[in-house]
């Protein structure tokens, strides 16, 4: 991983307890070519996985041949597990489950704050400076009893649903994998994607990027949107087309509450920085300050269970790969 990444990860007492059934390289590897590198492979058993790890292709792989556990203090591991792992039989386990609670949190948040309408009544009272005779106003928002559309049954999508239970809203949820009894037991109406844009004041997008996902919300479905409904993504930009979105955020029919984009940094240029109608947050949602202590701890859990000979309690399943994150 990153060299600097372990001190954000492992707590004192995190560490305490990896030290107890491990012996622990001093220093995180970020390459596997040096001497140093090599000579760390040679013995390990286990590798301890964070953001900035280099590929484990069949070259690295060959110079751990004790390697049987791959603990990803992370979500997704498509950046750094190749098929080669797998073909090995070297067990893997993420901390997606883990990651996916502050990314829920920070949805829930913006649903609320969204159907409230707190972002554009926040610009107009700054604009403004007086009252706005809020009770005076059609009621064409607030959180009781407004439609919220979830675009996948992903970990993330289902921790929001989970969340969105104690409020009273009608959750609507679109996922080709998903059978429609267990959405049900979800607390969701299954729909299609069109119906599911028409009818939500809030559209949240938890689908994975894969290929088949690229742009998927196009003009037609942000065209389907209604007048004042808003967009929230914290998956990945890939899933939106750019340029629609762009032209539909422009007429002010629509609001956006964007986490991340494509690219993953927004070009200075871009109508997304200035428009009033979009909150754009530099890709906040995931685990961060002390957040990041909960991956760890979920990484160093797998260790514990591996060194006990548990079986894993997250793996990663090599064929969900291609329709997961």
């Amino acid at each position: 991983m990153d060299r600097h990444l372990p001190a954000r990860l492992l707590s004192a007492q995190a560490g305490a307890r990896l030290a107890a059934v491990c012996a622990v390289a001093p220093e995180p590897l970020t390459e596997f070519d040096s001497p140093r590198a090599r000579a760390a492979l040679a013995g390990a058993e286990v590798l301890l996985t964070g953001w900035g790890s280099p590929p484990l292709d069949a070259a690295a792989l060959a110079l751990a041949p004790r390697l049987r556990l791959v603990a990803h203090a992370a979500g997704s591991v498509k950046g750094h597990v190749t098929g080669a792992v797998f073909d090995r039989g070297i067990s893997v386990t993420s901390a997606a489950w883990a990651n996916a609670l502050p990314v829920a949190e920070y949805t829930l948040a913006m649903i609320l704050l969204a159907n409230k309408a707190v972002p554009a009544l926040a610009r107009e009272y700054r604009a403004r400076r007086a009252d706005l005779e809020l009770t005076r106003r059609d009621p064409g928002f607030g959180n009781h009893r407004r439609t919220v559309g979830l675009v996948g049954a992903s970990l993330i999508g289902r921790r929001v649903l989970e969340l969105l239970s104690p409020f009273d809203l009608d959750v609507l949820v679109s996922d080709p994998y998903l059978d429609p009894g267990e959405a049900l037991r979800l607390g969701a109406r299954p729909v299609g994607l069109r119906e599911l844009f028409a009818a939500s004041d809030v559209v949240s997008l938890h689908a994975p990027a894969t290929p088949e996902t690229r742009d998927l919300v196009d003009a037609p479905l942000l065209a389907a949107l209604r007048d004042g409904a808003t967009l929230i993504n914290t998956a990945r930009g890939s899933l939106v087309d750019q340029s629609a979105l762009v032209r539909e955020l422009r007429t002010g029919r629509i609001s956006a509450v964007l986490d991340v984009t494509e690219p993953e940094i927004t070009e200075p240029g871009s109508p997304l920085w200035d428009l009033p109608n979009v909150v754009l947050t530099p890709h906040l949602a995931g685990s961060l300050g002390t957040e990041l202590f909960r991956l760890g701890d979920a990484a160093v859990d797998e260790v514990l269970r591996a060194a006990a000979g548990l079986p894993p309690a997250h793996p990663v399943d090599p064929a969900a790969l291609a329709s997961s994150a």
